[in-house]
């Protein structure tokens, strides 16, 4: 409140209790608290005005209408990209079949290298350990294209 902390408040009301007395210190919290309930009354009051001269006045109105210009959809954004191949269409499921195949084939590849791999390291051990080298890996099929 105010930007005062718990130290400051807790002098503050020392210092009141000193200065006023225990006597009249409830009175003046009760004043202070009405005087706090009307200064907010007359804060929502000021404010539900202003909204209301806004309102009047065409603010909203131009306020809606720079909000449905900064929205893509309502600008016709979404037929561009349509037009452009962006969105879901006959060329974009090529698309996304040609690079699922692509996917396919890396995948493969990256399987391959990574079982070849193991396969060179398992043998440098068993080398290294003075054991025969382990079997070859097993073949991996190769998928339909």
């Amino acid at each position: 409140m105010f930007g005062l902390g718990w130290s400051e408040m807790l002098v503050i009301g020392i210092v009141a209790l000193i200065v006023i007395g225990p006597k009249d210190l409830p009175g003046l919290f009760r004043s202070i608290g009405q005087f706090t309930g009307k200064a907010r009354m007359m804060a929502r009051e000021f404010s539900r005005a202003m909204e209301q001269a806004a309102n009047e006045s065409g603010v909203k109105d131009v306020s809606n209408t720079l909000k449905a210009a900064a929205n893509p959809q309502q600008f016709g954004v979404d037929k561009i990209k349509e037009a452009a191949g962006v969105t879901k269409g006959p060329a974009t499921q090529a698309l996304s079949a040609e690079r699922q195949a692509q996917k396919e084939k890396l995948s493969e590849a990256m399987a391959k290298a990574a079982i070849e791999r193991k396969a060179r390291e398992a043998e440098d051990e068993a080398i290294a350990a003075g054991a025969p080298p382990p079997p070859p890996p097993p073949k991996i099929p190769k998928a339909e294209e």
